[in-house]
């Protein structure tokens, strides 16, 4: 079975270690949740690209595991870094997006109040909605063995949104009625990529005119039309599958 990976602080990686002592939350969860035993391989990682590979040592309490490093890995920065720009879904199916991008390997997600959007993330409900979708991104990049986990943004408007797709190297936005096709679409072939996903309403008008003045015209996904929380994944998986992330 694949080792199961937690998070660490970055000073735990530090040094070369020979041994970690993972306490707390992840403590907690490896002890009493997953009832790791000495023997069994491990990765503890910072979340951002550091990995320590090896056997748990010693378990005590219910939340305080030894880990005894075999080595540290440092994964290098992707060439070609994948921003999905989501809209905020109804429900929890904004969780759903932020998880199922996780796993295929998107490195960012922004959450964008489009103007067709029904749900709005105001005062203490946008506060704990944020803190979901960052919770999910990590327990996802966990579930998924990621040692470089997704960073999730502070919500944006339509007008942050086209300031960063400007500075883009390649940016666009799903449209069931783009012109091009993603999949033949030219991508860099290092730097940075924003893609936009509109709510289930569509981009409105207006939100098209400013995302193609900030460089990023519609693009069609494929010959069906998916929902938002699901056009972010597989438009995600097709962009991996284009550079040298999936080869």
């Amino acid at each position: 079975m694949t080792a199961p990976v937690f998070l660490v602080a970055p000073e735990a990686l530090d040094g070369d270690p020979a041994r970690i002592t993972v306490t707390g939350p992840e403590g907690r969860h490896a002890v009493s949740v997953r009832r790791l035993e000495p023997g069994e391989d491990i990765v503890l990682t910072d979340g951002t690209g550091r990995g320590a590979y090896g056997v748990v040592a010693a378990v005590s309490g219910k939340d305080v595991l030894d880990v005894d490093v075999r080595e540290v890995r440092a994964e290098p920065e992707p060439g070609v870094r994948i921003t999905v720009v989501q809209a905020l879904p109804k429900g929890d199916r904004g969780e759903l997006a932020v998880e199922t991008m996780t796993e295929v390997g998107v490195d960012a997600v922004v959450p964008w109040a489009a103007a067709r959007c029904v749900t709005q993330w105001r005062g203490d409900r946008g506060a704990k909605s944020l803190a979901k979708w960052r919770a999910t991104a990590r327990e996802a990049a966990k579930q998924a063995r990621r040692l470089r986990f997704p960073s999730v943004a502070e919500l944006m408007t339509t007008r942050q949104v086209a300031a960063l797709l400007a500075e883009a190297d390649f940016a666009g936005v799903l449209h069931e009625e783009g012109s091009s096709a993603l999949a033949a679409a030219p991508l860099p072939a290092s730097g940075s990529v924003v893609l936009v996903v509109g709510p289930e309403g569509g981009v409105a008008p207006e939100e098209l005119a400013a995302f193609a003045a900030a460089g990023a015209p519609p693009y069609r996904l494929g010959p069906t039309v998916l929902r938002t929380s699901t056009a972010g994944v597989a438009a995600g998986a097709l962009l991996l599958g284009r550079t040298s992330r999936w080869s």
